[in-house]
C-alpha cells in the first residue's frame, strides 16, 4: 500500500514538473485622458519608454514619456473607442513590424498589415521598428554606385550604395517624382526598394504606386503606408519600421533603396505629440529630441563590411522647405546628417527644367567616388562647366556683346542644360548617360539646334544596343574605357546624330 502510494505521489510530482507554472507579474493602469490619439495613463509606474501597451478594448500604443505619476501613451490604432477609465496592461515589449520576402510587392501600414486587400502576410518573422545603428567597425565603404537614371544626378552628385542623400524643396518642385525614378531605374539592378509615405494623401500614394508597377518591377518593391487619417502613432513609427524592413534584406547580404516621403510631415507628427504629451518646446515649437528622432533614424542606413555580408541600405530622405528657406529649423538638421543634399528650385521648375535641381546649392559629399569609371571619366569638368555657364549667361543679360570664345561657350552651355533636362519615366543607363557626356565634350551637338537634344536622347538607348552592344556591357558593369573605345562609342553617336534629322525627314 506504501508502495504504491509512492508510486502514485512520484507520477504525480512529475506531472506537476511537467507543467510550467510561472506566477507572471501584470502592470495595470488606467486611462486618464484621452484625444488626438494620445492617451495620459496612470497606474503604470514600471512603464519603460517605446514598450507596447494594450488596452482593454483590443487597441495598441506606445510609450512615448514618462512622468511622476503617468505615462504618455501614443496610440497604434483608432481611439474612438478607448474612454477615460479604461484598463491599459503593460507588455514588457517593443513595437514590432513584420518583415521578410513574403512583403516584396506588398503594400503594407507600419505594422506590416497588408493595404492592398491581398491574402495574410507570413511573415519570417517581427523585428523591432528600432534598431541600433551598425558601428564603424561594422561598416564598409560607399564605392558601389546606386544608378538612378537620371543624368543630372548621376553625372554631378552621385548616389552610392549605403549614402543618405537628401532630396530637399518647395512643395510640388519633383522631389517624390526624382525619388520614383530612381525606383523605377532598379527594375534592372539588384537593388530592393521600399517607399514609405509618411501622411501623404492617398492620391498621391496612390499615384506613386501606380507609375512603379507600369514602368517598374513592383514584385521587388515594398510599399509602407501610413495615411493621414490613420493614428498617429502609425505615423511617427513609419520611417522606422521602413528601415526595419530593408535592414531584413541588407543583413542577408541584398542592397536596398529606401525612400522616405516625408520627414517634413514626420517632424510634424512628433511635434503635435509632444505638444499633447506635456513635452516643453524649443525652436519653431519643435522639442529638443527631433535632431535625435532623425539621426538615429538615418544613421542606421549603411553599407556593411564583407564579414557581415556586405549588404547596404541607401535613404533618400525627403524634405519640404518654404520659400526655398535652406536656414529653416528641420532642413537644417537633415542637412547635418545626411551625406549630401539635392536642392530642388520653384523657379527652375515653373520654367520647365525638370528635374529642377539647383546644381549651384545640391552636394554628394561621397560623389565621384562612387560612380561608374567611364561616366566618371566623361563628367569630370562638367559641373564646373554649367557653374561657369550659368555665370556667363547672368553676366550677357545686361546687354553686353561676347566676343567669339564667350559666345561659344554659351551655347554649349546651352546645349548641356537641355542635355539636363529629361522626362520622367526615361532613365538613362551609365552607358548611356557616358555617351551623351562625351558627344556634349566632343562638340556633336554644336552643330544642331538644342532643342535636337530631346530627341537624341530618347533613340540613344536602342541605337547603342544596334551598334555597340559590347561598350554598353562594359560600361554598365563598371569598367573603364580605354581611348579606342572611347572613339567607337563618340562614332556611334555621331552616326545618330547625323542620320537622326534624315529619319524625320
Amino acid at each position: 500500500m506504501s508502495g504504491s502510494a509512492e508510486d502514485w505521489l512520484a507520477r504525480a510530482g512529475a506531472r506537476i514538473d511537467a507543467v510550467v507554472l510561472e506566477p507572471r507579474l501584470q502592470h495595470v493602469g488606467r486611462v486618464e485622458l484621452i484625444g488626438d490619439g494620445v492617451a495620459l495613463i496612470s497606474g503604470l509606474a514600471d512603464a519603460r519608454l517605446d514598450e507596447l501597451l494594450h488596452f482593454a478594448g483590443g487597441q495598441s500604443g506606445f510609450v512615448q514619456t514618462l512622468d511622476r505619476d503617468r505615462v504618455g501613451c501614443v496610440l497604434l490604432d483608432d481611439g474612438e473607442a478607448v474612454k477615460a477609465g479604461d484598463q491599459v496592461a503593460g507588455t514588457g515589449e517593443v513595437v514590432r513590424v513584420a518583415v521578410g520576402k513574403s512583403l516584396l510587392g506588398r503594400i503594407v501600414d507600419p505594422l506590416g498589415r497588408p493595404l492592398d486587400g491581398g491574402a495574410e502576410i507570413a511573415d519570417e518573422g517581427r523585428e523591432p521598428v528600432e534598431r541600433a545603428a551598425p558601428g564603424i567597425i561594422d561598416r564598409d565603404l560607399v564605392i558601389q554606385p546606386v544608378q538612378t537614371g537620371t543624368l543630372v544626378i548621376d553625372a554631378l552628385f552621385a548616389i552610392g550604395r549605403g549614402q543618405r542623400e537628401l532630396l530637399l524643396g518647395d512643395r510640388a518642385t519633383g522631389k517624390t517624382a526624382l525619388a520614383v525614378d530612381a525606383i523605377i531605374n532598379q527594375r534592372s539592378s539588384d537593388i530592393i526598394c521600399v517607399y514609405v509615405a509618411i501622411g501623404q494623401k492617398s492620391s498621391s500614394v496612390a499615384r506613386v504606386i501606380d507609375q512603379v508597377r507600369r514602368h517598374g518591377a513592383a514584385e521587388r518593391c515594398i510599399f509602407v503606408v501610413a495615411s493621414p487619417a490613420g493614428a498617429p502613432g502609425l505615423q511617427w513609427i513609419a520611417p522606422f519600421a521602413g528601415m526595419t524592413i530593408g535592414e531584413w534584406f541588407r543583413d542577408r547580404g541584398q542592397h536596398v533603396l529606401i525612400v522616405l516621403d516625408d520627414l517634413t510631415k514626420h517632424a510634424a507628427t512628433h511635434r503635435e505629440i509632444a505638444l499633447l504629451t506635456g513635452q516643453p518646446p524649443g525652436r519653431e515649437a519643435y522639442p529638443g529630441d527631433v535632431f535625435f528622432l532623425h539621426s538615429r533614424l538615418l544613421e542606421r542606413a549603411a553599407k556593411l563590411s564583407p564579414a557581415l555580408g556586405g549588404g547596404s541600405l541607401t535613404a533618400l530622405p525627403i524634405a519640404e522647405t518654404d520659400a526655398g528657406n535652406l536656414s529653416a529649423y528641420i532642413p537644417t538638421n537633415l542637412i547635418s546628417i545626411t551625406d549630401g543634399q539635392i536642392v530642388f528650385d520653384a523657379r527652375l521648375f515653373a520654367e520647365g527644367h525638370k528635374p529642377a535641381v539647383d546644381v549651384g546649392t545640391s552636394v554628394s559629399r561621397v560623389g565621384g567616388k562612387t560612380q561608374a569609371k567611364a561616366l566618371r571619366d566623361a563628367t569630370g569638368t562638367l559641373r564646373l562647366e554649367y557653374a561657369q555657364f550659368l555665370e556667363l549667361e547672368m553676366f550677357t543679360r545686361f546687354g553686353e556683346q561676347p566676343d567669339p570664345r564667350v559666345k561659344a561657350q554659351i551655347e554649349r552651355g546651352r546645349r548641356l542644360r537641355a542635355l539636363l533636362r529629361q522626362p520622367q519615366f526615361q532613365p538613362l543607363r551609365a552607358a548611356d548617360q557616358t555617351a551623351l557626356a562625351l558627344a556634349l565634350g566632343g562638340g556633336l551637338f554644336d552643330a544642331g539646334p538644342a532643342t535636337a537634344i530631346s530627341a537624341i536622347r530618347s533613340a540613344l538607348p536602342a541605337w547603342l544596343d544596334a551598334h555597340v552592344p559590347d561598350l554598353i556591357t562594359a560600361i554598365d558593369a563598371g569598367d573603364r574605357i580605354d581611348d579606342t573605345q572611347r572613339k567607337a562609342l563618340l562614332a556611334a553617336v555621331r552616326a545618330l546624330v547625323d542620320g537622326l534629322p534624315k529619319a524625320a525627314a
